[in-house]
């Protein structure tokens, strides 16, 4: 038996948390069904805790609204509609809800519905919070009368999209600590404790040996000019992401990126996940071919898969097949060319669709976790060589000081 922190409600709207024992969820959902509540949300308390204490960017006058709220967002709109309560009265539920970054978008959402605008107008209002996708999926489902069946679907790309991204994140964190905290570790050496031991052979200097002279120097050079070479790295920095700022600059890095040894191929099973998902839940929410493949195109942040996806639009509108300008853009890995194809001569694209993400999902989790494995070892041997051939050189020089004549 374990503990759920729940969020439900009322025939009547009114909002009810509490925490209940239960086996699993399902036991949860099943009392407050009984109960007769709405379940809205049910999680663990230190879900809960960890997604209050999550910090979002800060997005020019407020803070970003996360992809865990549009998350939750939408799990709850789809409960309060499975249960049957009006479009408006759902989204008064959900104003008083939503956290304080997220309340005013949501009570602007609930303004423009009850002046008769649609759900995915009044989101199309508010890019920065509901993407081209999202907005999308609603108005199909609005147009078709099937909101909470499309909101369905949201739920599960949300999910499967917010799940790939924690694991990636997760993988990643220990070899990025690791650098980091390798970066420091050499730094301090460099500028603090290299210069100490420098001071003891500062008469004798050019009697030292070859690499010990050289370290002392690269460490003189570091403390005293290491500032420049900081100002040269921001520099850098920020004149290249103004470069990238220009369309056939960014589509060159894109390319390259997708070419890179070891990395384009995850890269490319990354993207091939992305696609699939993306175009398999907004045919699944009822949005046509061809303005799906727009949507995806304008939702993908490569640009060499957003032309390859521009290519296979223009072949679908002459009424011809996906596979062909996908394969030609040399982007998508074989299997899923093969897959999608396969999915085109059945009639099932889109449960094909979301076969290639799933498979290409676990792919990116397995490739990530090789190359973490193989990045820990590499980056500990590196640092330990480093420093070893610091110390290496300094216990010499020391060593070397009695045969120095006076």
């Amino acid at each position: 038996m374990a503990f759920f922190q729940y969020r439900a409600a009322d025939h009547a709207g009114k909002i009810i948390e509490g925490v209940m024992e239960a086996e699993a969820e399902r036991g949860v959902v099943s009392r407050l069904h009984e109960l007769g509540f709405v379940p809205l949300r049910i999680a663990a308390p230190d879900e809960i805790t960890r997604t209050k204490l999550q910090i979002p960017w800060a997005l020019s006058f407020r803070k970003k609204v996360t992809q865990q709220q549009i998350l939750h967002f939408t799990q709850e709109l789809n409960a309060l509609l499975g249960a049957g309560l009006p479009l408006d009265r759902n989204l008064s539920i959900l104003a008083n809800l939503a956290e304080k970054d997220f309340q005013q978008v949501v009570r602007l959402l609930l303004e423009g519905v009850r002046a008769g605008k649609s759900l995915a107008a009044c989101m199309a209002e508010h890019p920065e919070v509901f993407p081209k996708l999202y907005v999308n999926m609603v108005r199909a489902g609005e147009s078709g009368g099937i909101l909470e069946g499309v909101l369905r679907h949201l739920v599960e790309y949300l999910e499967r999209s917010l799940q790939l991204k924690e694991d990636i994140q997760s993988a990643l964190t220990y070899p990025v600590l690791l650098v980091t905290a390798s970066g420091l570790s050499l730094t301090i050496l460099f500028i603090y404790v290299i210069p100490k031991f420098s001071l003891i052979f500062k008469d004798v200097n050019q009697a030292l040996p070859w690499m010990a002279k050289i370290l002392i120097d690269f460490s003189y050079g570091l403390s005293r000019y290491g500032w420049i070479a900081l100002l040269l790295l921001i520099g850098g920095f920020f004149g290249g992401a103004f470069y990238l700022r220009n369309p056939e600059a960014r589509l060159q890095w894109d390319r390259w990126r997708l070419n890179l040894w070891v990395l384009g191929d995850l890269l490319r099973k990354l993207e091939a996940a992305r696609f699939a998902r993306t175009l398999a839940a907004l045919l699944k929410g009822g949005v046509p071919l061809l303005e799906a493949l727009g949507t995806v195109q304008g939702v993908v942040g490569n640009r060499q898969v957003a032309r390859a996806i521009g290519q296979v639009q223009s072949r679908v509108r002459e009424g011809k097949g996906m596979v062909g300008p996908l394969a030609e853009s040399g982007v998508f890995p074989d299997l899923a060319l093969q897959m999608i194809a396969v999915g085109e001569e059945t009639g099932r694209l889109e449960g094909m669709l979301a076969n290639v993400a799933d498979y290409y999902d676990q792919e990116v989790k397995r490739a990530t976790k090789r190359l973490t494995s193989l990045l820990e070892p590499v980056l500990i041997l590196g640092m330990g060589l480093v420093i070893g051939v610091v110390v290496i050189s300094m216990l010499t020089a020391i060593f070397s000081i009695n045969d120095l004549p006076f």
